[in-house]
């Protein structure tokens, strides 16, 4: 099923945030979903396993380095 997310990953206690983003967004990609970037979210759109599986590997690899808060608003109803 094909599925639409707007995600916002929010690194807690560090001094610059941009590394953990691009590294999130980077994962994402490297998992073949278009991302677009906006100012304080990135939209992702594909197959809801895909989407899902990437969002986890994503999330891991962030939260191994430190904490930090993702939050999400996934549809299958919304324009893809």
């Amino acid at each position: 099923m094909e599925i639409s997310a707007q995600i916002s990953l929010y690194p807690l206690g560090r001094e610059h945030l941009a590394e953990d983003i691009a590294q999130f967004v980077e994962i994402l990609r490297g998992n073949g979903l278009p991302c677009e970037i906006g100012a304080m979210s990135t939209l992702v759109t594909g197959d809801s396993a895909v989407v899902f599986s990437a969002l986890h590997q994503a999330f891991d690899a962030i939260a191994s380095r430190g904490g930090c808060v993702l939050v999400s608003t996934i549809s299958n109803a919304c324009p893809v």
